[in-house]
């Protein structure tokens, strides 16, 4: 039994997307995690804030540790975060002298947003992929069908007659927009969280920031200030998945209601009834729309999120702990259906 469609265990097959979910869930969460703390003791070693024997016994430890996930639910349970209960394992691990420079200088906020940036530097390439796939197949069909004609309905009444390419263009030039709009985002998204208690960074000195910008490389990611508090970024890209999903929606809603027709589209696979055999219903199709509508509801609890209140909020970070996984599984359900559904059109146009 489960609360989400995108993990559960028969919707998912349409709904959802083993590919982003496998990024979103609590194995690659803590993994994650003890690649930050192993680079941050890497880091600080390299600016003499920790010593070498020091990141050499922590780097050992994390080469097989693994923390005991039950202590980790209960830690969750207390503190709102797993970080507190993982770092208390962590040293427990490495044991003394060293096991006290373990996690130095951070906190809970660097480890999770950061060990967000790198799951989400895999779900923006898999994005990625799946979204010139979607594009190359929709101009496949252009390639095919561009000359034919269609009926234009304009207010959901026939209007004059258009091109096969003339709808096919507006299925795909907003989605070469979005691969922009992506590219454009992507330098502003994956960067490095790390400020410490209050975002000063202030156990390191003046060696903060080039202890980050270590940190930063390390893990392959950009290097910027402290953004405990500034999550205009998420929500920018939260922002895209619901344009890009609202896009895919109307690709959707068109074959839904050009198969309702019947005379301008010809598609194979379609979903059965139990009722009656003959239909053959654009069940991915349909699944486009709903999932659009699902993204577009779920943007404005992101840009909730926005609210956080001075250093450091745990109610609008929890929201997106809530939502931003969602919508992404959502985005990626969305174009995998895609481009399916454009394997399933065999006529288009006459």
């Amino acid at each position: 039994m489960t609360v989400s469609p995108f993990d559960h265990p028969l919707l998912s097959a349409l709904l959802g997307d083993e590919e982003a979910s496998r990024h979103f869930s609590v194995e690659a969460e803590i993994e994650a995690a003890l690649a930050f703390e192993r680079a941050l003791a890497e880091a600080e070693a390299e600016n003499g804030l920790v010593t070498t024997d020091a990141k050499a016994a922590i780097v050992a430890v994390l080469a097989s540790f693994w923390p005991d996930t039950a202590l980790l639910r209960a830690g969750v349970a207390k503190d709102g975060v797993m970080v507190p209960e993982l770092v208390r394992q962590i040293r427990v691990a490495v044991g003394e002298p060293h096991g006290q420079h373990v996690h130095f200088g951070a906190t809970s906020q660097d480890v999770i947003d950061t060990g967000l940036m790198l799951r989400l530097k895999f779900v923006v390439e898999h994005l990625g992929l799946l979204l010139t796939e979607t594009i190359i197949r929709l101009a496949s069909l252009e390639d095919r069908f561009g000359d034919r004609a269609l009926t234009g309905m304009t207010r959901m009444q026939p209007a004059i007659p258009v091109r096969v390419a003339d709808r096919v263009t507006a299925w795909r030039a907003p989605l070469q927009r979005h691969q922009q709009r992506l590219s454009e985002q992507v330098r502003r998204l994956l960067v490095v969280q790390f400020g410490g208690a209050a975002g000063t960074l202030e156990k390191l000195g003046d060696k903060g920031p080039a202890v980050r910008a270590e940190l930063a490389a390390k893990l392959g990611l950009a290097d910027a200030p402290q953004w405990h508090s500034q999550r205009d970024a998420l929500v920018d890209f939260a922002g895209w998945l619901s344009l890009l999903t609202g896009s895919l929606g109307k690709f959707g809603q068109d074959i839904a209601l050009m198969a309702q027709g019947g005379a301008d589209i010809a598609l194979s696979g379609g979903g059965g009834s139990s009722a009656m055999p003959h239909k053959q219903n654009p069940v991915k199709a349909e699944a486009l729309v709903a999932l659009a509508r699902v993204n577009a509801t779920q943007l404005a609890g992101m840009h909730q999120a926005l609210v956080h209140e001075q250093e450091r909020s745990g109610a609008a970070w929890t929201l997106e702990w809530l939502l931003l996984p969602q919508m992404a599984v959502a985005t990626a359900a969305s174009l995998r259906l895609a481009a399916e559904v454009t394997t399933q059109i065999e006529s288009l146009g006459h």
